[in-house]
């Protein structure tokens, strides 16, 4: 199997391997390769990838509670955002920030970015963004 990966690719420690990857499939991510016997894997969405394994002590630099990676959130464009969108509130996952649409300013011009976030089950805030 060929991987093409990302530059940049997170991997996030999570409290239970099975619990966060029935999160992330049921958002559509799907699974480009695991290590079940490391509780790891690889998953891909509209090519953000992101790589997720059960806490352990080979990344740990503290103690970790919830919610886990204050200070950070994980901006992933998608294709559709509204049929995700729906699919969580179907889901009835928690929204942290509704679906809307935000201006940014990018140098000289203003861009448009519709948007929502979610936490994961361990706290992860994710900015789903098109």
């Amino acid at each position: 199997m060929e991987v093409k990966f990302n530059r940049l690719i997170p991997e996030l420690s999570v409290s239970d391997i099975n619990k966060s990857k029935e999160f992330y499939l049921s958002l559509g991510f799907s699974v480009v390769y695991e290590r079940v016997e490391d509780k790891f894997c690889f998953i891909e969405l509209d090519g953000c990838q992101l790589m997720i394994e059960e806490v352990n002590e080979n990344w740990n630099t503290g103690d970790l509670e919830y919610p886990y990676g204050r200070g950070i959130n994980l901006s992933i464009e998608v294709e559709d955002i509204d049929t995700l969108y729906h699919k969580v509130l179907e889901m009835n996952y928690p929204l942290f920030r509704k679906l809307q649409v935000d201006s940014y300013r990018v140098g000289d011009k203003e861009c448009l970015d519709q948007q929502f976030l979610i936490q994961d089950p361990d706290g992860y805030l994710l900015r789903f963004i098109h």
